[in-house]
């Protein structure tokens, strides 16, 4: 799985506001400025802002002008999945050559490649879809996502 450096930075800023949010619900309710979320991400900023104006046009983030102004999540984290943050940046999850699997057609021995594709994107969807900012920002990972992770042959 190949993931661009604007999903990378999207869900690292999407996690940022997540672990935000969890202060706000203790009481801490101001908005996060991009500046703040690229400090805290190690994002370059202008990368940043046309990031969070995807996330905004999707429905991910709302945004507030003005010196009072900043980013927030449009829902709770535990309502945002990693799939969802990924399809409003970069669009469907699993594209060859810029085709959806069930468009493909494969002839003669190559027939079952399109079989492989479609259960690479399950399975890819299945983590993504999984996971939550909440999840992510609180370090609380499904127990799926932990026992694949632990399993050495995972890391090469």
């Amino acid at each position: 799985m190949r993931l661009s450096a604007r999903v990378d930075y999207a869900l690292r800023a999407a996690a940022e506001l997540a672990s935000v949010a969890d202060a706000a619900a203790a009481g801490r309710t101001r908005p996060v400025t991009a500046e703040q979320i690229a400090r805290a991400q190690e994002i370059p900023p202008k990368f940043l802002e046309s990031i969070l104006l995807q996330l905004r046009r999707g429905g991910i983030v709302q945004a507030q002008r003005g010196p009072e102004g900043g980013y927030w999540l449009a829902r709770p984290a535990s309502e945002i999945s990693l799939a969802e943050v990924i399809r409003v940046i970069d669009g469907p999850l699993a594209h060859i050559r810029g085709q959806r699997p069930e468009q493909l057609g494969y002839l003669g021995a190559a027939r079952a490649l399109q079989d492989v594709w479609i259960a690479l994107r399950a399975s890819e969807r299945e983590i993504l879809e999984l996971v939550t900012l909440a999840d992510v920002a609180g370090a609380t990972l499904p127990d799926r996502v932990t026992e694949l992770a632990a399993d050495p042959s995972a890391w090469s």
